[in-house]
């Protein structure tokens, strides 16, 4: 006798088994999110404690000006909220994978329920049935979409934290790379470099050891500490994985500048833009410095964001005997040629160059193509240091444009939310179920406490925000050598051009000392440097400056400069920063 299966128990039962899957993804959703703001919590306590101590810290400065040191349990603070926040970091992964094999099992089991249903004799079911099934399938579709907003969120509140943690490190970052001994370096002596000769090492991750004496005189040992400090053996990747994160601030809103600073041949441009022997362009060569390699990451980032909402443009320009030179201007035969600008300061407070050439660019590879047509027009002259020694400050802005007017209002009320948490205002926490949670209640907006939805860290989908297009820049600056006249062994007009290097870098370290000081006045306008800089090293941009030294006693003068003026410049403190404050129009 033949078996008769009921097949609206079959797709019954099918249906009741992704249910069950659903309610179990979501239970251990809710529980991450749930451990997720613990650990957010405890990110506020830890900011709370770490400002506590930095006014501790600033009125003991007060008593003795003499003190330099960090209190230590600034950075006993600082250890277990890294480790918090990269465990944070793990089980938002986590979170993510769940999400992708959710979405991927559910996609599977709709369209194997769709094409059993296709396949099937349609006369066998009834149109009640069928009608039945596609609303679950609806169902579920519309749950998978709710999945994919939770996952968003979740990344905006990564990007929160990711910017805390950098602000916690410090704004303005000093990184220092000893590069090895080179060839050059042998004509230095006359029997050549020995052991004793290489006086700066790389002491430890975070320090720098320099040994004072003279030949043949008893060791003076001085340690200069750094946030990050690179030695011989680390390559091009290494040194770029700390420059990283950065990027990811800069399409969170923040002006972002990073500059090698050091003398003359001690790998400066080696460090921002890699091995001049290279013939390809190719971002990811091992041997590419941080500008191709920053260029490339940021259109990886950029890919990542839903398409048209971003858009980069690329100027170059040079400061050369404090003119401002735009490398990118061509003449009427279409040929670049460095024109002179001028740098003013707008009402707004910020600095711009009138009439200065911005290219629009849609990859790295196109950004490298434009920086490497106009790298000949850049001055360079040989000194007894360098054989190729530049001559000029070499300035690469990529300027962002962000269209992306719901994350930016999302991520706006999570960094309110989190300078509640520092005065210490105790908050409700809030999660992606929020949406939910308010549906059900009877709460009347007048009563809310987020009445509307720019307040509202879960703004409701009948209003729509508005914003202006927010503009960032990335500046990447190759500063020339800093060594004094006697070492750079120059005569006639290239005296005036060391004249001119080392004045503009004087005006920068004046501008560092300025802000270190909190002085009520910033010298900016002293250089054409600084002014054209002044975005990105005053208010609330991110500044890294990678020290570049040489490791041997002929160049231990100028390294102890460039250390001590990473040294200055690591004392700068500033107000936590905030994103670029932009208009919201509520329709």
């Amino acid at each position: 006798m033949p078996l008769f299966i009921n097949r609206d128990q079959i797709f019954a039962h099918q249906v009741h088994l992704l249910e069950h899957k659903l309610r179990s993804k979501e239970e251990r959703i809710l529980e991450l999110e749930t451990e997720n703001a613990l650990l957010h919590l405890r990110l506020a306590e830890c900011m709370g404690r770490l400002q506590r101590d930095q006014e501790e810290e600033i009125l003991a400065k007060r008593r003795c000006q003499h003190q330099r040191t960090m209190p230590k349990r600034t950075h006993a603070a600082l250890a277990p909220l890294l480790s918090e926040v990269q465990a944070l970091k793990q089980d938002l992964r986590d979170v993510f994978a769940v999400y992708v094999s959710f979405a991927t099992e559910l996609e599977n089991q709709s369209k194997q329920l769709l094409d059993c249903v296709s396949s099937t004799a349609l006369q066998a079911f009834q149109v009640g049935d069928i009608k039945k099934l596609q609303g679950h399938v609806t169902v579920l579709e519309h749950k998978l979409q709710e999945e994919k907003e939770r996952c968003r969120t979740e990344r905006m509140r990564r990007r929160l934290l990711h910017n805390t943690l950098v602000e916690l490190r410090g704004n303005i970052r000093v990184h220092c790379r000893v590069r090895p001994v080179l060839p050059f370096d042998y004509s230095q002596s006359i029997n050549g470099p020995s052991s004793s000769d290489v006086v700066v090492q790389a002491f430890s991750d975070d320090s720098v050891l320099v040994n004072c004496g003279k030949p043949g005189s008893p060791v003076v040992n001085k340690m200069f500490e750094f946030e990050r400090v690179h030695g011989p053996e680390d390559n091009q990747d290494t040194v770029f994985e700390e420059v990283k994160p950065l990027l990811t601030s800069l399409l969170d809103g923040y002006n972002v500048c990073i500059m090698a600073y050091g003398q003359t041949g001690s790998g400066k441009t080696y460090t921002m833009i890699g091995s001049e022997s290279e013939e390809s362009i190719d971002p990811e060569h091992s041997q590419r410095g941080i500008i191709p390699k920053a260029a490339n990451e940021l259109f990886k980032l950029i890919s990542e964001k839903p398409a048209g909402t971003h858009t980069v443009e690329v100027s170059v320009v040079e400061v050369y005997n404090n003119e401002l030179l735009d490398l990118l201007a061509k003449d009427e035969e279409g040929v670049n040629v460095g024109l002179k600008r001028e740098v003013i300061t707008t009402s707004t407070g910020t600095s711009e160059v009138p009439s200065l050439i911005h290219e629009v660019v849609e990859s790295s590879a196109a950004v490298m193509q434009l920086i490497s047509a106009v790298l000949r027009l850049r001055a360079h002259s040989p000194t007894c240091v360098h054989r190729d020694s530049s001559r000029s400050h070499l300035i690469v802005t990529l300027t962002v444009t962000s269209k992306s007017p719901n994350a930016l209002a999302l991520a706006r009320r999570l960094q309110g939310v989190r300078r509640d948490a520092e005065r210490g205002t105790r908050k409700e926490w809030w999660s992606p179920r929020c949406r939910r949670a308010a549906s059900s209640g009877s709460s009347s907006p007048a009563s809310s406490p987020h009445p509307s939805p720019c307040q509202s860290p879960c703004p409701s989908p009948r209003h729509s925000i508005a914003q202006a297009p927010i503009r960032t820049k990335l500046q990447l600056v190759d500063l020339a050598g800093s060594e004094c006249v006697g070492m750079s062994g120059v005569s006639g007009a290239a005296l005036w051009e060391n004249s001119c290097i080392n004045r503009s870098l004087s005006a920068l370290s004046d501008v560092l000392g300025a802000l270190a000081e909190q002085r009520p006045h910033v010298p900016y306008r002293n250089s054409k440097l600084t002014h054209l800089l002044q975005d990105s090293i005053g208010g609330d941009a991110k500044l890294l400056v990678m020290l570049c030294v040489s490791p041997t006693q002929h160049f231990l003068t100028e390294s102890l400069q460039s250390l001590g003026f990473g040294s200055r410049a690591r004392q700068i403190q500033r107000e936590p920063p905030r994103r670029k404050n932009t208009a919201i129009k509520i329709k």
